[in-house]
């Protein structure tokens, strides 16, 4: 059976993540993983961000939402993952990028858009964030 839409996307992500670590201010990222909070629960998380030697670190949420952009709920529960794990902000990859409210609940929460395509690969992607588009 082929894998899941979603799953690859999520994949690709990270990977292209990973490839512009700099430009967010981290070394490295890894893929999906288990963080505990200190909430006592455990999240999922799609990728995380690394600095070297510990520090910063960065939750990442892929949604390959074709239909209509991210919600205010979902960057909502975002945001709480970041503070529950004690991480400096999160970045939110999607095809369509955040409504409206969900760019309010973003700036305030140190959460970076990143709109990639929804057919993705590792060597064929538009990549658009922080003002800068990588093909």
């Amino acid at each position: 059976m082929p894998e899941k839409r979603w799953k690859t996307y999520e994949e690709v992500a990270a990977y292209l993540l990973d490839q512009f670590a700099e430009h967010f201010g981290v070394g490295r990222f890894e893929g999906k993983q288990i963080v505990a909070g200190d909430s006592g629960t455990e999240w999922e998380i799609d990728a995380k961000g690394c600095a070297e030697g510990g520090g910063r670190v960065i939750v990442v949420e892929c949604k390959r939402h074709t239909k209509s952009g991210i919600s205010q709920a979902i960057t909502g529960s975002l945001a709480w993952t970041i503070q529950d794990v004690g991480a400096d902000g999160g970045i939110l990859v999607s095809p369509l990028g955040l409504q409206e409210g969900a760019k309010k609940v973003a700036a305030k929460a140190s959460i970076v858009e990143v709109i990639l395509n929804q057919d993705s690969t590792t060597t064929d992607y538009i990549l658009r964030f922080l003002n800068q588009i990588h093909i």
